[in-house]
């Protein structure tokens, strides 16, 4: 059980912070991809504007920020059709890899094997891949590699399935570490109305820095992380059904621990892990979406928000465990709305856990399960409907009989007292969302 036994609650203060172009170079190593100035397909995007994050910030008592809407993504990246008029044609071929490097948008089609993407543009380039019925199977390599860009958006064509499949362990430099069937070591955004499977002997998709996901189907099964942000991971909608003998949906930045969360404002999302279903080490915040989780803790961070969706957790160790992973965020997990069920196994395990405070300030919680709530702090209970095991409750109590989080036990201040800070709106600051 991934738990601190503390007396005190570690918090600090976050000072807020803060497409054009058309395919020209696009290579193979043996010249043998091909191009066309059209692709077949009835796909049309408007040109993109970059949306302000400084809007719909709630401010809390020390100074920490999230996006309360949709600032996390620009227009760009909620688009799922990309503009054709000037994208370039390349279908696969075995053994041979391809290469990138302008700007541009790029329709890739065929199957190969032992092939890679490779994107190796300026870091000013935003480089969109279309994938059209792409299937990639490889032996120790990505299929999908961004050395360097701005920004890389894989796009799934309408109507189709894409595969992409790294059957043995990953052959990589050490200062690379290109552990996924789709890695990057810039932003990437995933998008599209199509579907993407893919089978991986690491991560499923991985990202040095922000990866994002506005749209399309995926299907993934990794023998890692199935997605992975080393700063962020943000979701705007789409479709997961995730098999990963780690996390399903994981971010952490173990240099910036301002970084490393997870935002997620909607989508159907079927989590099953051997460890965590969603893990963001500075903070998760859920702004609604479905989820059906199984794993050893369903959603476990530093800062956890709940304010909408409909959640379902199967879990061995904590059901939503917030536990000190952040020397920059609260540890607090908040709940504000939403439908939330959470089925423990018998044992040393908690359904709510907090190594902060445990704060529900409205919702439907529904715990199946022989220790309810653990927190070190605070417990409080200001709104919504709880019920243990069948039986509503009125307040928030320690599962477990113990001091106040001393080594011996569990204790806590009990559900009176008046709420943590921070516990009022969001834990970070805005940032800007650029193209």
């Amino acid at each position: 059980m991934k738990r601190i036994w503390m007396s005190i609650l570690i918090s600090a203060a976050l000072a807020a912070g803060a497409f054009t172009g058309c395919a020209s170079a696009a290579t193979t190593s043996s010249s043998a991809a091909s191009a066309s100035a059209s692709a077949p397909m009835s796909m049309s995007a408007s040109m993109e504007s970059s949306q302000s994050s400084t809007e719909n910030l709630a401010p809390v008592t020390d100074g920490q920020n999230v996006p309360e809407t949709m600032d996390e993504f620009t227009d760009r990246d909620l688009q799922q059709e990309a503009d054709l008029t000037s994208a370039k044609e390349i279908t696969v071929k075995s053994g041979e890899d391809v290469t990138i490097t302008e700007e541009g948008v790029y329709v890739l089609s065929g199957t190969a094997e032992n092939s890679t993407i490779v994107v190796n543009a300026d870091d000013t380039a935003k480089v969109q891949l279309v994938l059209n019925g792409l299937t990639v199977t490889n032996d120790s390599a990505p299929a999908i590699y961004v050395a360097s860009s701005d920004k890389v958006f894989v796009t799934t064509a309408s109507g189709t399935t894409n595969t992409l499949t790294v059957k043995n362990a990953f052959a990589y430099s050490a200062d690379e570490k290109a552990d996924a069937a789709i890695f990057s070591k810039d932003d990437l955004v995933l998008n599209g109305k199509g579907t993407l499977v893919i089978s991986s002997s690491d991560n499923g998709i991985a990202g040095n820095d922000d990866v994002k996901v506005t749209g399309g189907t995926y299907e993934i099964t990794a023998a890692g992380h199935g997605i992975k942000g080393n700063d962020s991971v943000a979701i705007a909608n789409g479709t997961f059904t995730i098999n990963a003998e780690t996390d399903g949906i994981h971010s952490v930045n173990d240099e910036d621990q301002s970084k490393g969360y997870v935002y997620i404002a909607d989508g159907t999302f079927n989590l099953k892990t051997a460890s965590d279903g969603i893990e963001g080490d500075a903070f998760v915040k859920i702004n609604g979406g479905t989820f059906t989780i199984e794993a050893e803790e369903g959603i476990e961070g530093s800062y956890i928000q709940i304010n909408n969706g409909v959640i379902g957790i199967d879990a061995t160790d904590d059901g939503i465990n917030a536990s000190v992973k952040s020397n920059v965020y609260n540890t607090a997990l908040e709940i504000n709305g939403g439908d939330i069920t959470v089925n423990m196994a018998q044992g040393d395990t908690d359904a709510l856990d907090s190594n902060g405070s445990l704060v529900i300030n409205g919702g439907t919680v529904k715990i199946n399960a022989q220790f309810a709530f653990d927190f070190v702090t605070k417990g409080e209970l200001n709104g919504g409907t709880v019920t243990v095991n069948g039986e509503q409750v009125t307040q928030i109590t320690e599962s477990m009989m113990g001091g106040q989080g001393g080594m011996g036990g569990r204790g806590g201040m009990g559900s009176s007292g008046a709420a943590p800070s921070g516990m009022s709106g969001d834990p970070r600051s805005g940032k800007s969302a650029s193209a």
